[in-house]
């Protein structure tokens, strides 16, 4: 059985881990991203999901490969992700209309030319955040568009009815990637703080939300949930 994954963002981090895991189990597996995937086997579509035409320019692009494979089973996460520090009081509209461009536009792009070419038995798998559900302060325009990404996935969800395409929340919590690290400032106190703020006193790893995404394609039971994988975050 022919099998295809396609993940947003691939170059670091959850999406390099969920793009080795995908490997690994013999998918053929495209990294959508500004930069190159390091995992050997990933074949990479470059450019920047941050203006409409190249976005567009990237989903054509997918959509050709994949009429070209025709596979049964395809699995689309949508992993790229911009978290700025800003503030509901301050945001410039620049800032906000690129974020909400790479964290929500680009994913109706992809969706709206891959999802008329994916079967029965494939996904569309969205990797939100704990701030999906909840909200803290110097993090305006993330936690909004993370906000709207479940929203997306569920009506997503509803869209989808009866096409045996499955969806999925997937919320991390702290996870050591460079994007936390360049948020925090690399600021070591600051995670090490946040790192005792869940059960295991640690930083999520990359590779157990890539197992998450792994395991959420191949069970539709969860067909318009959301998972967390956080730990066991301390609730303040």
């Amino acid at each position: 059985m022919s099998k295809v994954a396609i993940i947003s963002g691939a170059s670091s981090g959850i999406g390099a881990a969920t793009a080795r895991q995908f490997v690994a189990a013999g998918f053929t597996t495209f990294n959508i991203s500004r930069r190159p995937c390091p995992v050997d086997g990933v074949e990479n579509i470059c450019g920047d999901l941050s203006t409409k035409h190249t976005a567009q320019a990237l989903a054509d692009d997918l959509a050709n490969q994949l009429s070209q494979l025709n596979p049964e089973s395809v699995c689309l996460i949508h992993n790229a992700s911009l978290m700025l520090k800003d503030h509901c009081d301050s945001c410039s509209d620049n800032d906000f209309d690129t974020v909400m461009q790479i964290n929500l536009s680009a994913i109706n792009t992809l969706n709206r030319a891959l999802l008329p070419r994916l079967h029965p038995s494939s996904s569309v798998l969205y990797v939100g955040s704990t701030l999906s559900e909840k909200a803290v302060s110097g993090a305006f325009s993330y936690i909004v568009s993370k906000h709207a990404q479940l929203g997306m996935m569920r009506a997503t969800c509803q869209d989808l009815m009866g096409r045996g395409i499955h969806t999925a929340l997937i919320c991390p919590g702290f996870t050591d990637t460079e994007m936390l690290r360049q948020h925090v400032g690399n600021d070591a106190d600051i995670i090490t703080s946040i790192s005792q703020m869940n059960s295991f006193k640690r930083l999520v790893h990359p590779e157990e939300i890539a197992e998450m995404l792994f395991w959420a394609h191949h069970n539709p039971v969860i067909n318009g949930s959301v998972m967390h994988g956080n730990l066991g975050q301390v609730e303040h």
